[in-house]
């Protein structure tokens, strides 16, 4: 109850703080008043949803809660308005005290006064928060569905002859219970097809909590085709463990159920298993682990089980979920994983990027590697920023992505 009150609390004086300054800006006062309601609904509506619509908690622990889900986004892009607004200005505000209390002190007239803020400061500072709230309305509407085509050329040189030119196309963190577009679902799905790949690699979070969010979205999935199959493993959230179940029978059967819901799309789900891809007499081993996460994430992950039936020597495919798997565990293994697929990070569904410029996202203080390609030991690895959405309802900067890999063979000299 105190933490309520405290959000209020502060969501509180930061409106009142920013409808000075738009009065400060001399703006309409329909703006101001309107700018009031507008705060007073957002803010009315994410308490309702968050404390009495549906499960009470908040929206990471009911993702299918679309109304909650809209009205958490909505709460965010207010916070972050006022919030810049708050910041931008504060030091004006800071000047403005300590000349007061100079003049007070040492000025002519022995008062203390506080000057008016000035206008362009104050637009401005509504200017710059504009910017990022007009984002996040945008990520909601639009971002999340602004799928992204990632294409890598990836040069080994003890890979097999072969496989010279495959086409992996790796997908990720799909969370079906979020979604809300089925024309852009399909979409998203026409274009994994369009790249044409060998082979194609889901790594994980089908669903957001339960298996029964995949039935609508079910004949969706089961489009996706690639000569070599669909190979797939298992996510944090597919597991269940974020909801309150009635027994553990009950969360074991839907575990159960959505293995099969995925057996029956088509996709080959490897739990701590492996398989061969095979071209002519090369073949490349592909090994899929169950979640392993660093901090309370599930550590199901057993490495020494999923390679039990390959060879030392293969050139090897690792998926897994969590990166840093690969940081904690698959580096430091006797095994050497040439490639290892992993997402779970959604690269924070917000940042920056700008190819060769810069590469940002809050992500980053959590995760050493967040989105994108790395090598470290001569292994490398590419975190899928993910194909779908958790929490807020959005992307802005980070894309859902699909990811297409090449594989070079590197000449030795």
């Amino acid at each position: 109850m105190i933490r309520w009150l405290i959000i209020v609390l502060v969501y509180f004086i930061l409106a009142i703080y920013t409808f000075q300054v738009i009065k400060a800006a001399k703006m309409y006062n329909i703006v101001a008043y309107c700018f009031v309601l507008i705060s007073l609904v957002i803010l009315g509506n994410f308490v309702f949803q968050i404390v009495y619509a549906g499960k009470v908690g908040m929206v990471f622990s009911d993702p299918n809660n679309k109304a909650k889900s809209y009205a958490l986004g909505l709460f965010l892009a207010m916070v972050v308005f006022q919030g810049i607004v708050f910041f931008f200005l504060f030091f004006e505000d800071a000047c403005r005290f300590i000349v007061a209390i100079y003049n007070r002190y040492y000025g002519i007239s022995k008062e203390f006064s506080l000057t008016s803020r000035r206008r362009f400061v104050s637009l401005i500072g509504l200017g710059v928060a504009t910017i990022p709230f007009s984002a996040l309305l945008y990520g909601m509407h639009r971002g999340k569905y602004n799928y992204k085509v990632l294409n890598y050329n990836l040069e080994y040189e003890d890979l097999p002859e072969a496989f010279e030119g495959y086409k992996i196309t790796q997908i990720s963190d799909i969370h079906c219970g979020s979604f809300d577009n089925r024309s852009m679902i399909e979409y998203g799905v026409s274009l994994i097809n369009q790249q044409k790949s060998d082979v194609i690699l889901f790594t994980g979070d089908m669903v957001n909590n339960k298996a029964d969010e995949l039935i609508p979205w079910k004949s969706v999935f089961s489009k996706l085709e690639a000569n070599d199959g669909i190979f797939s493993i298992l996510g944090n959230h597919d597991y269940g463990d974020y909801v309150e179940w009635e027994t553990e029978e009950a969360k074991r059967n839907n575990l159960i159920d959505l293995k099969n819901l995925q057996k029956e799309m088509g996709f080959d789900l490897l739990l701590n298993d492996s398989r061969y891809l095979q071209k002519g007499e090369d073949k490349i081993a592909l090994i899929g682990v169950e979640n392993w996460g660093r901090g309370g994430f599930k550590k199901a992950g057993d490495l020494k089980k999923a390679v039990s039936k390959i060879n030392k020597d293969d050139f090897k495919i690792l998926m897994s979920h969590d990166p840093s798997h690969w940081e904690d565990q698959v580096l430091k293994d006797d095994y050497h994983y040439h490639l290892t697929l992993s997402g779970h990070t959604h690269g924070m569904q917000f940042g920056i990027e700008i190819p060769g410029w810069i590469k940002w996202s809050p992500a980053k203080w959590r995760y050493k590697y967040w989105a994108g390609v790395y090598k470290e030991l001569g292994q490398m690895i590419n975190v899928n920023r993910g194909f779908g959405f958790l929490g807020y309802p959005g992307r802005v900067g980070i894309w859902p992505e699909i990811t297409v890999i090449t594989l070079k063979k590197r000449s030795l000299t």
